[in-house]
């Protein structure tokens, strides 16, 4: 098959589509085979995905400095922020896992968040893009595979269920925040068709 620029493969079965135009605000256009949507209307998507971003970036701020977890056993009472963790193993042997801990759990998933607010936060209000918008999209999908958030989350539940017989435990906001933020980043990426939002990005840029 020759390839032609309305052409559009979808992410998951690896269909090819003839994307005749750009979906209209509201409408989403699906792969014929495995129903996967490929693209949305520009202003639905951008911006859903603009406000799920920002609201992770808020809660984000929760999770690094508010109590996570607290433990008590007998009189001992413990508690400990994403932040203390992460700056309890900064020294001697430990400090290399304190820097993949704050890389992967911090900072990573910030950046990511930052750089799809400055690539498409002015085409959700319908204003030129800032510059470096497309270089700072770009970036984020780099990124996406190495913002592990999800992943601190399946590790912090092992942990629990292997301490729920030692100890009494507690969740704290920043723990219920780091869960909305797992849920947040999921809804967020299903409305990220690549193709709608860069070639949103695009006719913006060249206006």
């Amino acid at each position: 098959m020759r390839a032609s620029p309305d052409m559009v493969c979808c992410p998951v079965c690896d269909a090819l589509h003839h994307l005749t135009r750009e979906p209209a605000t509201g409408e989403k256009a699906r792969c014929i085979r495995c129903g996967t949507v490929i693209a949305n209307g520009k202003p639905q998507a951008i911006l859903h995905i603009v406000v799920l971003a920002s609201t992770a970036l808020v809660l984000m701020t929760i999770v690094v400095f508010y109590p996570f977890l607290e433990l008590r056993t007998g009189v001992f009472d413990s508690r400990a922020s994403v932040f203390e963790t992460v700056m309890s193993f900064s020294q001697g042997i430990m400090a290399p896992l304190s820097i993949a801990v704050a890389a992967f759990v911090i900072v990573l998933p910030v950046a990511r968040l930052g750089l799809l607010i400055w690539a498409l936060g002015p085409l959700s209000v319908d204003r030129t893009p800032w510059p470096g918008a497309a270089r700072a999209l770009r970036y984020a999908e780099i990124l996406k595979p190495w913002a592990m958030a999800e992943i601190f989350m399946v590790g912090v539940a092992v942990a629990l269920v292997k301490l729920a017989d030692l100890a009494t435990l507690s969740m704290g906001p920043a723990f219920w925040s780091f869960a909305a933020i797992v849920i947040i980043t999921a809804l967020k990426d299903t409305q990220m068709s690549k193709h709608s939002v860069w070639t949103a990005l695009d006719t913006a840029t060249r206006r």
